[in-house]
């Protein structure tokens, strides 16, 4: 394999500054989430259900549906800006089989709203990433779950890596390879060299637990669970909310987690149809169209019990629920979320962005300068 392309200086400048740009607007969405519980924090919307491949562990594609049309797309997304949305994510099926795509996109900008898309990766060429970067896509999460393609998946890197090395020299969002551990289960080390290869070329890598159709943990071997260790450890020293994951060490070792699933509110997935579903294994409920979906609705679905919740690998909603517990319990979520103590019960100190999250969303009873960093805290992020 080929070495990373090198971008050119002006490209270089303008990832630099939209990097810059993109942390603020999450930390924006995080506080945004932390003082109000009366938005969808995370929509994901299907732009098409049709897909290019057919992997064997997916559930969530076909091989002839239309896409949707680009005006009802566009009507989906004012809608959820409406109900003041802060992340969507575009998937299917294929979201680069959607012939107006970066028009969607730029309707998601032009919203205030950070733009995510999911895709294989096997349509993008130079010119499509260009037209992704002029309409301002924030993030692409690209699925690669083996080195060489099988009867499982096609997604492999020997037909990626091409694709990859594209994106880092010409991308100006951040892109995320995402493998998924336990969907390929004669190789799981392979996960471990995309990774690898996913940081040499100065991308971001990520490792998902396969589960089954109804989002619950698939059992994973030793090797698989050491695997994912692993793909942990190479992870850059600095801290990141996005990667941060409390909810797998207990899912790797097959045990529960204790939490409260706030899908149908918090975060939403809009199918084909328009319709309002929990999340992407969870379609069917409460299947209410989008155009009458009401805040009335958003906050009953939030509080519903979810039976699939303590094995759930939808790590996305997991994220979502954490932002909740944090508001409505902080000293305790804090604790839990980041123990001050290792396994050994050794002290361990918490990482900087948290420590900045609890001076700033925290202060002490009656703190004069805790609640001035507060409010000038606010007030940068341009949140009443």
């Amino acid at each position: 394999m080929t070495s990373k392309a090198a971008p050119s200086r002006k490209k270089t400048l303008r990832r630099a500054l939209k990097r810059w740009h993109r942390r603020y607007r999450e930390a924006r969405m995080v506080a945004l989430a932390l003082r109000s519980p009366n938005h969808p924090v995370l929509a994901h919307a299907v732009v098409i259900r049709r897909c290019n491949l057919a992997c064997t562990y997916c559930n969530e594609f076909d091989d002839f549906s239309k896409p949707v049309p680009t005006e009802e797309m566009l009507a989906r997304i004012d809608r959820l800006a409406a109900l003041g949305t802060t992340v969507i994510t575009l998937t299917g099926g294929e979201p680069l089989l959607h012939p107006e795509l970066e028009e969607i996109v730029r309707r998601v900008r032009r919203h205030g709203i950070i733009a995510v898309m999911v895709t294989n990766g096997y349509l993008l060429t130079a010119e499509r990433i260009e037209r992704l970067n002029r309409a301002g896509l924030d993030e692409m999460q690209i699925s690669v779950d083996n080195v060489q393609p099988d009867e499982v998946s096609k997604k492999s890197l020997k037909v990626l890596d091409q694709k990859l090395q594209m994106l880092a020299a010409h991308a100006e969002f951040q892109v995320n390879i995402h493998s998924v551990v336990g969907a390929c289960t004669e190789h799981p080390q392979e996960a471990l060299t995309i990774a690898r290869r996913a940081i040499e070329l100065g991308l971001v890598s990520s490792a998902g637990i396969v589960h089954d159709a109804s989002g619950s943990i698939r059992p994973l071997n030793e090797e698989q669970r050491g695997v994912i260790e692993e793909i942990d450890r190479l992870r850059k020293p600095r801290f990141s909310f996005a990667q941060h994951n409390p909810f797998r060490k207990n899912l790797i070792h097959g045990l529960p987690n204790d939490w409260h699933c706030t899908a149908g509110g918090r975060h939403l997935y809009i199918c084909e149809d328009g319709l309002v579903h929990y999340c992407m294994a969870q379609r069917g409920f409460p299947g209410i169209p989008l155009a009458q979906y009401s805040r009335e609705d958003m906050a009953r679905e939030s509080k519903t019990k979810k039976s699939c919740t303590p094995y759930c690998t939808i790590f996305c909603v997991q994220r979502v629920a954490l932002l909740d517990h944090l508001r409505e319990h902080p000293r305790q979520a804090l604790e839990q979320i980041f123990p001050t103590r290792d396994d050994s019960g050794h002290p361990r100190r918490q990482p900087l962005p948290v420590r900045v999250l609890s001076a700033l969303f925290l202060p002490s009873h009656g703190a004069l300068s805790g609640r001035f960093f507060q409010k000038a805290a606010l007030r940068i992020l341009k949140i009443e």
